[in-house]
């Protein structure tokens, strides 16, 4: 199952309560305070991992405390502290404030670490308010509570090539066919209901990963069909791969399909448009009519974009389209070097 947004509740530990004592020993006959401080409350720290792609792990678990830490004892012994909580989230989660909606974090990257409730300090013993006025205090401090929030976490895909288009228009036979990731395949809308990544390797370290993004339809970007709840993970592509349907059982206008989908990521977000975007006729295999393939071509070349025709069946002019996906991520990849450097 795959589970892109989830609500949780984490409560950092309280921090230990200091001590009231005094020296009771063997020929000390003026013993003074002696009671330590409380340990610290352990915090509730998130972390990216590369082990986790989902939240689901979050789903029948939503709530999460961290240790609490312990009380000080004579003889000036302070409590021990509490352990922190730490909670491993998918590379692509983004952290919200559940209840102002305040983003809080972006894990971009694997093993980045964010503390998302601070423990509370421990309280003083006694032996801290001794002064020259007041040489055996007889009170001590509570330890103060951990912070307590709710939050909103929701995953965008990191992926380098985004595959959209119609429901049944090729995208899990694509993607099965240049990657190890097995998607469901069937002949009806709608069969892929979560999305799914794979990684293309061209050989010689080049390799991209690529993320089949559940079929949309129009009026997407308002809920409909699989509705928004997958656009999000476009978002972060470097490219959008546009597959459309060109063989002789299409049901939708070659042109009309394109607009609609450019029409709903336009709708959801106008900077998706902006993205570099590759066209692709899919299922040429089953095209006896090449009107339709010669069709999309002359789009792409009135658009301005690169395009393929291609088979995932007989693998028909999948490495060219591939060699060209990778060129267009390797150059985003040395833009976001430079602009780092």
């Amino acid at each position: 199952m795959f589970l892109d947004e989830a609500t949780i509740k984490v409560k950092a530990g309280d921090g230990g309560n200091g001590v009231t004592a005094f020296r009771r020993e063997k020929f000390v006959p003026r013993g003074g305070p002696s009671g330590g401080d409380g340990g610290r409350g352990g915090d509730v720290v998130l972390r990216s991992s590369k082990q986790h792609n989902t939240l689901i792990h979050f789903r029948y678990n939503p709530e999460h405390r961290a240790d609490r830490g312990r009380h000080g004892e004579g003889s000036n012994r302070t409590g021990r502290s509490g352990k922190p909580l730490v909670l491993s989230v998918p590379p692509g989660t983004i952290l919200y404030d559940a209840v102002t909606g305040e983003k809080l974090f972006d894990f971009d990257q694997p093993d980045q670490e964010f503390v998302a409730a601070r423990g509370g300090d421990g309280g003083r013993g006694n032996a801290r308010f001794t002064s020259s006025t007041n040489q055996a205090p007889r009170h001590h401090e509570d330890g103060w509570p951990g912070e307590e929030r709710s939050l909103r976490l929701e995953l965008k895909l990191l992926a380098d090539v985004g595959l959209v288009g119609f429901p049944n228009a090729g995208k899990s036979t694509l993607i099965s066919r240049i990657s190890a990731a097995k998607p469901k395949i069937a002949d009806y809308p709608f069969t892929t209901l979560e999305p799914s990544l794979g990684v293309v390797d061209l050989g010689d370290y080049e390799t991209f990963v690529v993320a089949d993004i559940p079929g949309l339809i129009e009026g997407a970007h308002e809920g409909h069909g699989l509705g928004v709840q997958f656009l999000r993970h476009i978002e972060r592509n470097a490219v959008l791969l546009h597959l459309i349907d060109a063989s002789d059982l299409a049901t939708v206008d070659a042109e009309e399909s394109f607009r609609v989908i450019l029409s709903e990521l336009d709708s959801f977000s106008p900077d998706l448009l902006a993205k570099p975007m590759v066209l692709a006729a899919t299922k040429i295999d089953a095209a006896q009519d090449a009107g339709r393939v010669d069709q999309l071509r002359a789009l792409a070349e009135r658009e301005k974009m690169p395009f393929f025709a291609i088979s995932a069946v007989t693998g028909e002019g999948l490495q060219p389209l591939l060699r060209a996906l990778y060129e267009i991520v390797r150059r985003q990849r040395e833009e976001a070097t430079a602009e780092e450097s």
